[in-house]
């Protein structure tokens, strides 16, 4: 089986390839990546003599070139998409939302696109031939702020509160629609908040533990009473994987890792963990801590 994996050079993109590509020794592996800052070629570089993994450098955006793959000539036939190519950060899409909508909405429709396009054309020219499996891997921000109940669950009302998330929750529902207008084998899987190897350095827990390595103020946001659900990486790769191969065509799988806590448990928790004091937390969090 051959799969295309879109960024893939990512933080939890390079763990799945990783993954995939050691659950499964007769897999073969395409990364599209934009390389963009959160894409790192580092994360993958001790992959390059695999015979079994190849990289292109490319946008999902880009029709051509994703035609070019989808359709099996480059590397040859395509057996399934694993869409994790998007911009991430909710603070740059306050700044600048037009590049989240581009790449994670028009993106998704090109790959879907591709993938309906020749998974029925190859299907057409061998009856024996199935069409291209498509996993969307989406985010539990598309839900909103976290309720009274402390958890979500697939039949959340979608209420997204950032450009970042609204782009995520629109490219949802193109999965949805041509799951049901073209009865592609889409599933979309919607992931609490990752922790683990390779994470790019902005995000809440890398950056809190270098900070504090650093002595440098760690920045809780608020009060610190947010509560997230925290999830290793290596944990929601093995759900994609599952979702990939068992999951249920049109459906929306949730990957949590029931481990909800405040943003300020956190922070008191790395710092404990590095033998640091709450004096490297803002003053207004202190009495929260």
């Amino acid at each position: 089986m051959q799969l295309l994996v879109t960024g893939g050079l990512g933080f939890i993109g390079s763990n799945l390839v990783r993954h995939l590509l050691s659950e499964h020794p007769n897999y073969h592996v395409i990364n599209l990546d934009a390389m963009t800052y959160a894409g790192h070629p580092a994360n993958l570089q001790d992959l390059g003599h695999l015979n079994r993994y190849k990289f292109i450098a490319g946008r999902i955006e880009d029709a051509e070139l994703v035609g070019s793959i989808v359709s099996g000539k480059r590397f040859g036939p395509i057996d399934g998409i694993i869409n994790l190519a998007a911009e991430t950060h909710v603070d740059r899409s306050i700044q600048d939302p037009n590049v989240f909508v581009h790449t994670n909405v028009l993106g998704t429709q090109v790959l879907l696109e591709a993938a309906y396009k020749y998974g029925v054309s190859r299907k057409n020219s061998n009856k024996d031939c199935q069409p291209i499996r498509f996993v969307q891997v989406s985010t539990d921000e598309v839900y909103g702020s976290l309720g009274a109940t402390g958890y979500f669950t697939e039949e959340t009302p979608l209420a997204p509160n950032s450009p970042y998330s609204a782009s995520k929750a629109s490219a949802d529902m193109l999965c949805r629609a041509y799951f049901h207008t073209y009865g592609m084998p889409v599933a979309i899987t919607r992931c609490s908040n990752n922790y683990g190897p390779y994470q790019h350095p902005e995000k809440l827990i890398p950056l809190f533990i270098n900070n504090a390595l650093n002595n440098k103020p760690v920045p809780v946001y608020g009060d610190g009473l947010n509560v997230r659900d925290w999830l290793h990486v290596e944990d929601h790769c093995q759900a994609i994987d599952l979702v990939f191969h068992r999951g249920l065509p049109g459906e929306i799988y949730n990957i949590g890792g029931n481990n909800e806590k405040k943003n300020i448990d956190i922070t008191t928790l790395i710092l404990a963990q590095l033998g640091k004091g709450p004096e490297l937390m803002p003053e207004s969090n202190v009495e929260n801590a």
